[in-house]
């Protein structure tokens, strides 16, 4: 018999597909951070997931932006001794169990997912793997006993969807996983775009000027945010604050610390150039030591790919555990 947790287990993880920018930091990296003292923490580079679009995998950069990802996993903070930090593919549990999940999920769960509905109409064709891709994530989540996922609130669907697998696998089949449930970061959560602050900052917008990435040097961060969206006014007015201003002030609060209310009275009835120029003098500082841990990281490979390949012996560990129940109860060996 298992002996009992004594740490909640957290599961997350990133797509290698696209640069990460400053909303992944404040609305995931930092929160899993700040929290990996008091949690058992479960990290991955998702490149799995990465295939759902086949026309856009180049094979030799695909491998380099995963590695790129875990090595700003670390470069954030996490660290590596206390966290289990792989990529997806180096466990094939992942796949396993979710073929098995795809197997007890009606097709009408599917049918109801809205990423899958939004990013279908980008597409000429829609592979397979785009429509299930929520049961992969599932998979992900309940091999390891998750009890917590800290993403955004968009992701709640997924969370969601995840709950009822499990309920649904037990129901058939008396096992029983873990029901995750979502962490969300409660400052910065969710970081809008600065070119459209009504839309969430992704990695996936056109516009080269849409978002800040964690990498991005300090010139192209303040000609970034010289160019940020505000609106008619010339001066911030604490009392309304727009939806562009908000967002420029809430990148502020979050790299610069204090409270949300000390963020707006630094700005109150300043010129929209120096809250500008403002942020991305805190932007700035506070990806600078980011940036120099990712390069020095990166320019040790061999030690790098050590690192992952231990963490994810760690990782299937764990996972074949849970596969070794999951088969017993589905009668496959």
């Amino acid at each position: 018999m298992a002996a009992p947790k004594t740490k909640k287990t957290v599961f997350s993880g990133v797509q290698p597909t696209g640069d990460l920018h400053i909303g992944n930091l404040i609305g995931a990296l930092s929160l899993w951070v700040r929290e990996q003292e008091r949690h058992d923490n479960i990290f991955c580079v998702v490149d799995l997931h990465a295939l759902t679009i086949p026309e856009a995998i180049q094979a030799k950069a695909l491998h380099k932006s995963s590695l790129d990802v875990a090595a700003l996993y670390v470069a954030c903070g996490i660290d590596p001794d206390k966290s289990i930090i792989f990529l997806q593919s180096q466990v094939r549990q992942h796949a396993e169990l979710a073929w098995i999940l795809e197997c007890v999920t009606p097709m009408g769960w599917m049918n109801r997912m809205t990423q899958f509905k939004s990013k279908s109409e980008k597409q000429d064709t829609v592979g397979t793997g785009l429509y299930t891709y929520p049961i992969l994530q599932a998979a992900d989540i309940l091999l390891y006993h998750t009890d917590l996922v800290p993403v955004g609130e968009d992701q709640r669907q997924h969370i969601e969807i995840t709950q009822d697998i499990a309920q649904r696998f037990e129901g058939l089949f008396g096992y029983h996983f873990t029901r995750p449930e979502i962490m969300v970061q409660q400052v910065g959560a969710r970081v809008m775009g600065l070119d459209d602050p009504e839309a969430k900052m992704s990695k996936s917008a056109a516009n080269p000027k849409h978002a800040i990435g964690i990498l991005d040097e300090p010139s192209v961060i303040l000609k970034k945010l010289k160019s940020a969206k505000t609106d008619s006014r010339t001066a911030v007015d604490g009392a309304d604050l727009g939806a562009g201003v908000k967002n420029l002030v809430t990148i502020y609060h979050a790299f610069a610390g204090g409270t949300w209310d000390e963020a707006v009275r630094h700005f109150d009835g300043r010129g929209y150039g120096a809250l500008k120029t403002g942020v991305a003098e805190a932007v700035i500082a506070g990806l600078e030591p980011i940036r120099k841990r990712f390069h020095e990281l990166r320019d040790d490979e061999a030690s790098l790919e050590a690192m992952l390949k231990r963490s994810a012996e760690a990782a299937a560990e764990r996972a074949e555990a849970t596969m070794v129940e999951v088969r017993k109860a589905v009668g496959v060996r």
